[in-house]
């Protein structure tokens, strides 16, 4: 069965994915390009099987070509449209200015007229390019003048690190020349001003304020207030050293992320994605509403390749969308539906976007049991997606997908068996506790083979075998060039997190942060205690659920700016560490702070991926992003649910709290699903939509007095919904 659209994906992901917005380059210029993502690729794919070069080396050889390749293919800012626009790129410009004469001044004696003129042009060309001045060039997809000079600099500053390694980090350790100081500046500057092309405003502004929170601590007030440090300090730990720039987000990026982004592009070239499709057709088509049930099971196999939402939902949802709303679902509904689902991406195994590999490395998990234990989280959030879609399906009285247009699942097997064995293998070098570069090497090395298998077997009589994504040289080729250009952005927003990651070592920001969290959720649980009828909550307890609230409140507003990777990497430092304070295990608080972070995509006002659904559907924006919000209820109340049953992630594991937790936790997403659409197997009435909702959120916890009455009652409602279709037969469907 295929669905066409009339619209262009690409550009779709272009403008909703400000990580994707690269300039579509022509003639030489393109190939130039090309030729030094292939080279980035074909490096990476190599150290994958045979090795990775020191930490530092390696990670400045992956930032040299990205940061080079960051001014050539993203534009600078927009022609000023708006107040805003000249107002961000001032503060930005300034911020440049000002830093390069600090750093000359506390250089002054040290370097010559000659480097000091250097310093200023340098400060300068970088100032005139976070201008959004249209004369300038640079806008659109033609190379400006300032990008050349810019990318020298951005590939240039960590070219030095490789070139002087023995000078900086063995010989002379400890003592670093004026010229290192220098272009630690210039490094500084470029990752802020990369940052911005890539990611927008809010990313680069929290690093200039992690900046002048280490340069200002002495005159901030008592809580925040610490020593404070000069230029040349600040550079020397960022640049000099692996706590900031080169720090674990840019290691993470420059192995973890990259091999299993470009898995998931080959992957996807390779055909693996209209796999998905017709599997999630096959699975859930026939069912009531099927077509939003495929969605949400497309995505979720989709998602095991990609991490990226936005990509997830145009890519299937430029098939699931269409079919949805020609099946009797709403625009809203069905973009909602989509990135709901599509958001789902980056909480699945095996590959989980890019803040699981971050994950590993800072709390030295294995990924392979990560993985693991991100199964049941991940579907919990499923099931409340599909218990909504088949909810509104049944209030809308809406049937499946005929036989007839369904594909069957001997027929797609026949055809794609072989685009399963890369992922296949690769989950099951994970699994035997072989390392993460070997199976994605791996991955990538079968998925270009097996797609020659088609052309190998024809011969011998296999013609069912589509043999439409052969991954030919060109298309090869094009792969290893889009996997670099994925790179890019998470590359340069980890390289700005580390700035945060740097100060945070530095003054102590971390325990400060979490000092306040505390003080906080002390001060709201001891208030709210009172105000419990028959003590029906402890004191204690409402203190530790004042602390997530909160926690999952910081994470949100976060995450409404800022993608998830970044989010989760600068709430895991600061504000993770707070819930330690109340005995959770930090595997569990670094769980927390990362399924919150990823309600990024589909939290209004910035719900990029819920706005690409939009584009797809013809629905309004706005509405659509609160309708998928709501509709990925799972990731919202799912971390709430583990932080009360840790045996959900397999820690301090217990049968009985496992099997109470599975039970109370199906059952309170039944509850709010049914209450949010408003049916269950009859419409349900106002009343029992608010009781249901409130049943629902008390299930979270684990009282065992309280989860088993609210358990009663959610069944009794719901089990008297059913009656009353049994009483007075089948209601008739409510209009949509």
């Amino acid at each position: 069965m295929t669905e066409h659209a009339t619209f262009d994906t690409d550009t779709l992901i272009r403008e909703y994915d400000r990580e994707s917005g690269f300039r579509q380059l022509r003639g030489p210029l393109r190939f130039f390009v090309a030729a030094i993502c292939i080279a980035l690729s074909v490096f990476h794919i190599y150290t994958a099987g045979f090795g990775l070069l020191n930490e530092v080396s390696h990670r400045s050889v992956h930032m040299a070509f990205t940061m080079g390749l960051l001014f050539l293919l993203f534009p600078r800012a927009r022609p000023i449209r708006r107040g805003a626009s000249v107002g961000f790129g001032v503060i930005f410009a300034a911020f440049y200015l000002i830093f390069t004469y600090q750093l000359v001044s506390a250089l002054s004696g040290q370097i010559g007229m000659g480097l000091t003129l250097a310093s200023y042009a340098f400060a300068g060309l970088i100032a005139l390019s976070a201008l959004p001045f249209r004369f300038l060039g640079g806008q659109g997809d033609r190379i400006g003048l300032l990008d050349w000079p810019l990318a020298l600099l951005g590939a240039g500053f960590s070219a030095y690190i490789l070139i002087f390694f023995e000078r900086i980090f063995v010989t002379n350790v400890g003592f670093p020349l004026p010229i290192d100081y220098l272009m630690g500046g210039i490094a500084i500057l470029m990752v802020v001003e990369g940052a911005r092309r890539t990611m927008g405003e809010a990313l680069p502004l929290i690093g200039l304020m992690a900046l002048l929170y280490a340069t200002l601590g002495q005159y901030l007030p008592d809580a925040l207030a610490h020593r404070g440090y000069d230029v040349l300090r600040l550079i020397g730990h960022l640049y000099l050293g692996t706590e900031g720039i080169y720090g674990v987000a840019v290691g993470v990026a420059a192995t973890y992320v990259y091999h299993f982004v470009l898995f998931g592009v080959l992957a996807q070239a390779s055909g693996l994605g209209q796999l998905f499709i017709d599997l999630a057709t096959v699975l859930a088509g026939r069912y009531s509403g099927g077509p939003a049930k495929v969605s949400v099971v497309s995505s979720g196999f989709f998602g095991m390749i990609s991490g990226s939402p936005i990509a997830n939902t145009v890519t299937t949802g430029a098939f699931t969308i269409p079919m949805m709303k020609r099946y009797g679902f709403g625009s809203k509904f069905s973009a909602a539906t989509e990135a709901a689902a599509s958001c789902g991406g980056q909480i699945t195994p095996p590959i989980m976007g890019a803040s699981a590999f971050v994950m590993s490395e800072m709390l030295g998990i294995p990924y392979n049991e990560l993985i693991l234990i991100a199964v049941i989280p991940a579907a919990f959030h499923y099931l409340a997606t599909l218990c909504m879609v088949h909810f509104e399906a049944r209030r809308r009285g809406l049937a499946g997908i005929p036989a007839a247009d369904r594909p069957r699942f001997l027929d797609v097997m026949a055809s794609r068996w072989h685009q399963v064995i890369p992922i296949v293998v690769m989950v099951t070098l994970l699994m035997m506790r072989f390392t993460p570069f070997l199976a994605a090497f791996w991955g990538i090395i079968l998925t270009v083979v097996c797609s020659y298998i088609p052309l190998v077997l024809r011969p011998l009589g296999f013609t069912r075998l589509d043999n439409t994504s052969v991954l030919t040289p060109r298309r090869l080729t094009t792969s290893l060039e889009e996997g670099a250009k994925q790179s890019i952005a998470i590359t340069a927003a980890c390289a700005c997190v580390g700035f945060l990651l740097g100060v945070t070592t530095l003054t102590g920001l971390g325990f400060k942060f979490s000092g306040a969290i505390v003080e906080m959720a002390h001060a709201t649980g001891s208030w709210l205690a009172p105000l419990m009828p028959f003590g029906l909550f402890s004191e204690s307890g409402l203190i530790l659920f004042s602390a997530l609230l909160l926690v999952a409140v910081a994470c949100i507003l976060m995450g409404a700016g800022i993608p998830t990777t970044p989010t989760y990497i600068i709430l895991a430092s600061i504000v993770a560490p707070a819930l330690d304070e109340f005995g959770i295990a930090l595997l569990a608080a670094h769980f927390f702070v990362f399924y919150y972070g990823v309600l990024a995509d589909v939290t209004p006002p910035v719900a990029l991926a819920a706005y690409a659904g939009a584009g797809i559907s013809g629905s309004d924006p706005m509405p659509t992003g609160v309708t998928a919000f709501r509709l990925s209820m799972g990731k919202a109340l799912v971390p709430l649910m583990f932080m009360y049953a840790p045996s959900l992630l397999f820690l301090d594991f217990s049968w009985v709290e496992f099997s109470v937790a599975m039970f109370s936790g199906v059952l309170c997403i039944v509850a709010l699903s049914a209450a949010y659409i408003g049916y269950f197997a009859a419409p349900i009435r106002r009343w029992e939509v608010y009781l249901l909702t409130v049943l629902g959120l008390t299930l979270v916890g684990n009282n065992p007095w309280v989860v088993a009455v609210c358990s009663a009652v959610v069944i009794g409602l719901l089990a008297r919904n059913r009656l009353k279709v049994n009483e007075e037969g089948q209601p008739s469907a409510a209009a949509g």
